[in-house]
């Protein structure tokens, strides 16, 4: 039960948030950074969220480094959100010329820090009675 929550609470977080930030907000930064070929695929982008969702939610149980609470939850997090942020943002930069690289990195940074802190959050909630 708790991998499911753990995987809703992903979903219903980050979904909104990435539109919100990618497709809201920042739409003229991102579009100035060449993030867009088109109008992007909100299905896809759910998908993979929906993806990423399940599979973090899977590993979290399996994850110990001998703290607890809501340390554990912002490791865990954070160990995720450096792995999802050289994936996503580094290798974007590396893949093509990205104007002002420099100001992708860092507002892909701020988005990425953003989600994977309110995902540790969630998570310390989730098994706070287990953490």
């Amino acid at each position: 039960m708790k991998t499911f929550l753990s995987s809703i609470a992903y979903i219903l977080v980050v979904f909104p948030l990435a539109l919100g930030w990618h497709v809201g907000l920042f739409k003229e930064q991102y579009e100035s950074f060449g993030y867009f070929a088109g109008e992007p695929n909100v299905f896809i982008g759910l998908l993979t969220i929906v993806i990423q969702g399940i599979a973090l939610a899977s590993i979290f149980p399996l994850f110990h480094t001998g703290s607890v609470g809501m340390v554990r939850a912002f490791q865990f997090s954070s160990l995720m959100g450096i792995f999802f942020w050289t994936s996503h943002v580094l290798a974007f930069v590396a893949k093509q010329n990205v104007p002002n690289a420099g100001g992708f990195v860092l507002l892909e940074t701020g988005y990425l820090a953003l989600q994977f802190g309110i995902y540790a959050f969630l998570l310390s909630l989730i098994y706070r009675a287990e953490i």
